[in-house]
């Protein structure tokens, strides 16, 4: 992997990071945004799994070459979070404010997958 492919994990960790913490921190403005919940602790416990990934994700970019593990951290996260999006989504389980989050969260996992290959 190149030095891009670190860059592409740091930018998914700080994504991670920021939201988890939106979600945790701020109720108000995140409910305005994505919609009322109804079980806040289970957004407060993805957040914190958002915030616990986002921060693996970074340290794990500080090398040039981000370990497979990191990696496969970045593209399964991803695509675990694309899919419970489109999923609730299609379901309308939750706002469709979720499609802009699954394309963030699918971009990122084609990103990685692309870097993946490249190595």
């Amino acid at each position: 992997m190149r030095k891009s492919s670190a860059e592409a994990v740091a930018l998914q960790g700080a994504y991670y990071l920021l939201t988890g913490a939106w979600a945790v921190l701020h109720r108000r403005s995140f409910e305005a945004v994505s919609g009322p919940k109804s079980d806040y602790w289970l957004v407060r416990t993805v957040g914190l799994l958002a915030v616990s990934i986002g921060t693996a994700l970074v340290l794990g970019a500080r090398r040039e070459r981000p370990s497979p593990g990191t990696v496969a951290l970045s593209v399964g996260t991803g695509a675990s979070f694309t899919a419970i999006d489109l999923a609730y989504v299609a379901s309308r389980r939750i706002s469709p404010i979720y499609l802009a989050d699954a394309l963030v969260h699918g971009g990122l996992a084609a990103v990685a997958v692309t870097k993946l290959r490249a190595v």
